[in-house]
Formats: C-alpha cells, structure tokens, sequence
C-alpha cells in the first residue's frame, strides 16, 4: 500500500482537504481550544484505502499538538467531478481516496480567529499592564541613590538613573525598598513612580525591541507576505518596534518604517537597571582598559602603514596613518570620508566594492587594528557610553534601530545607508538614537 506524506496548516476554521475526484462538505462539532503554528504537521494516509470522514477529523485533531478541533470545519474533495452536499453529513459516510498526490490544509475561520486573537492580545495586554503597576520607575534629571536603609544617611550601593526600572518590595516612611539587576536597596518616593502612575510610564521609557531569528530578514512595505520588500537585516540584528499588529511588528529601518513577521522575531521589552557601585567602577575599568588597547592598536597599525608606505602602489590609498602616529576620532572619520559615494552591498565590508553599515565601521576601524562585530546590534556594546548626542566626539559609533555610522563632528554622521544612496554623510539626529559608543 503506498502511502504519501500530508501536510497540515492550520489558519481558519473551515478545513479543507485536496484530493483528485470530487468535492464534499462535511460540518463536524467541536471546539477551537487554540490556534496550530503556521508551520503545519507532516503525517501520512493510505492512499488506497476506505476512510470514513469522521475518522478523517478524528485524524486530524489527533495530529493537531495544539488542541485545535473543528467546530464548523469544511472538507472540500476537488477533482474533475463536483458533487455540494449541503447539510451535515452521516459520520458512516465513506469516500476512497486515490492513488494520487493529496495536498491537505485546514484553515481557521477569519472571523473567529481575529476574535480569538484579539481576547489573546487583551489578556496579555491586562496582564502586562498588571505587571508594570510593580515597576519603580525614575523620573530625576539624572539618576537617584540607591541606599541601603531607608535613610539619606544610608550607605550608597547603587544608582537609578533617569527613567530606569526597578522591582517594588515595600515602602517605608517615603521610600521605596526595590530590586533591579543586582541592586537591592531604598530610593526616594518623591523621586520614582510606582503603581498605576507606573503603567503609562512605563509604556513611555520601555523600549519593545524584535529581535531577528532567522539568518535574513525581508522587511515589507505592508504587512503581508506579499507586501514589497523594503530591505533586508542579518540574525540577532535588534529592531526598534514601532506598533504591534496580529502576526506582525512595525520597525523602523535605514530605508524607512516597514512590517516584519513575528514568526522570525523574539519579542522583549528593554528597561534600564540600576547600576551597583561595583558595576560602576568595574564598567568604568573596562571601558578605559578598552580605550588603551584600542589606541596601542592603532599606534601600532600605524607604525605597520608607516614602514610599508614605500612600497605601497601610488594611485590609491588603502591605508590612512594617523598623524605622530597617535589614534584619535578624526582621524577615524577623515579616513572614513575618503569612500563616501561608494556603493551599499548587503552583508558587505569592502570600502571600495560595497559594504552594509556595520560591515563599513568594522572595516574602518579595522584599518586602525581595532576589531569590532559585523552587527549593528553588537556595536551597541562596544567601548565606552556616550551619554547624549550633545557630548559626542567625532569617531563616535552612533547605533540606530538597525544601523550604524560614524559620528563625524558637526552634527553628522557618515555610513553606509542603503543600496540606492550608497556611503553618505548624513544629520545625526535623522533617526532615533538608541546608543552612542566611544573607542578612543
């Protein structure tokens, strides 16, 4: 007996089923416990044999890992011959499937699965809002202590900075006890919001990112898939969601606002945490231990450009030394700037050829003998934070939802933008900055 693979796909609630021969209705009852992922079940069915159209269901829901069940569920036979039943049809009714290609779907009803969906996004949305009445939130111009009684004579043991999130335990004669990252300690009620004041608030200082599960990511113009495609972003790159609709996220990319599936996304929301006196002074190490290496790395590229500038071949520059043989931002950009008007190429990292906007500052601040990521996501990470656009220097990596560039002086920037613009220099502030990063 041969048998042939079936694949099942489940999206409304009326089932169809593609056979060779003819066509019937069948309405089965039931219940539609949940919804079955897009991707389908695989499984296999005698295809010369006698079933009966209530074991067929019985088949199906039996496959179905989801729970879902048909409560109106139509099966339509398709071939050369028609034959419309319209009324329920006796569950002895038997039909002989052929010894030919089946292509099976079941699809949930439209209508009820946006209701469905929509109880889904509501409970979720109540239990999220519920969540955030227990946030502490800070609202100061910088950030408030964090002590370990509740008392300005406490000892500090950490900061919460402007619009950062905590965990409320208690309160106690004006203070609030909170827990965030590895801080636990009292801040100043009259300084944070917590509560129903909190949910809203919340709302505004948390950042709904989406970030990328799959290997390339078609961002579209609409929300479907047969939307035209806007751009493209790698794995683990990190989006900026703007709205959440059902099935899909609006983000905001180097070539504009555009839709992405959340099949091929993890969903989270970022709040900053307070900072330990401890992390302070151990990010602080870093970051200047960071700065050091860079600039020995760049004092010794140099040194290598140097000796090997004689037998370098004139015409072209692939290589730019930094002046006394020092490292220092401008010159980062001055080298940067010689390949503006060169072109975009996705996934690329030549300066002359093509590269994407990550894989231009890599390849930048490679010619220096720093190595960073290939990921605008990553670069968020890299050296030292740069706290406003104000205090930025030139050299400066300046991370956007998606995209990254070199800050330029001025207020610009020079990246790699998109594939019709090229390498250009543009205003730094075009965008939403997320991040500012300093390497030297």
């Amino acid at each position: 007996m041969k048998k042939e693979s079936v694949r099942i796909a489940a999206c409304t609630m009326a089932a169809v089923i593609t056979f060779s021969g003819m066509k019937l209705s069948v309405h089965a009852a039931g219940d539609l416990n949940s919804v079955l992922p897009s991707a389908g079940i695989d499984y296999s069915l005698s295809s010369e044999s006698t079933t009966s159209l209530s074991d067929m269901k019985e088949e199906v829901e039996r496959e179905n890992s989801s729970g879902l069940t048909a409560s109106t569920a139509e099966i339509a036979i398709k071939g050369s011959g028609e034959i419309p039943i319209g009324g329920m049809l006796e569950s002895n009714e038997q039909t002989t499937i052929s010894d030919k290609k089946i292509e099976r779907t079941i699809v949930v009803s439209e209508g009820y699965t946006r209701d469905l969906r929509e109880a889904s996004n509501a409970a979720k949305l109540s239990a999220e809002e519920e969540g955030f009445k227990s946030l502490v939130i800070a609202r100061v111009n910088n950030y408030v202590n964090v002590r370990d009684i509740p008392s300005e004579d406490g000892e500090i043991v950490g900061k919460l900075y402007d619009k950062s999130v905590g965990t409320f335990i208690e309160e106690s004669d004006g203070w609030y006890k909170i827990s965030s990252g590895s801080v636990e300690g009292y801040v100043k009620a009259e300084f944070c919001v917590t509560g129903d004041d909190a949910v809203s608030y919340a709302r505004e200082v948390g950042t709904r990112i989406a970030t990328v599960t799959t290997t390339t990511l078609y961002v579209r113009e609409e929300p479907g898939t047969d939307a035209v495609i806007l751009g493209m972003v790698p794995i683990e790159d990190e989006l900026i969601v703007t709205e959440e609709l059902d099935g899909w996220v609006k983000v905001n990319i180097e070539e504009g606002d555009g839709y992405v599936s959340t099949d091929f996304v993890n969903m989270s929301t970022e709040f900053v945490k307070a900072e330990s006196i401890e992390e302070e002074r151990a990010r602080l190490a870093k970051e200047e231990a960071a700065r050091a290496e860079a600039k020995a790395a760049a004092a010794r590229k140099a040194a290598e450009n140097k000796a090997s500038s004689g037998s370098s071949s004139s015409g072209q520059t692939t290589t730019y030394a930094p002046p006394s043989g020092s490292a220092s931002g401008q010159a980062v950009v001055d080298f940067a700037m010689q390949f503006v008007g060169n072109p975009y190429v996705y996934g690329g990292t030549s300066l002359t050829n093509g590269a994407d906007c990550s894989g231009f500052v890599m390849s930048v601040y490679g010619n220096f003998g720093v190595s960073l990521p290939h990921s605008s996501a990553a670069d968020r990470n890299v050296g030292a934070a740069v706290n406003g656009i104000e205090n930025a220097q030139p050299g400066d990596i300046i991370c956007y939802s998606g995209h990254v560039g070199i800050y330029a002086g001025n207020g610009q920037i020079v990246h790699a933008s998109t594939s019709k613009t090229g390498i250009i220099v543009s205003n730094a502030t075009y965008r939403s900055i997320l991040s500012i990063r300093r390497i030297f």
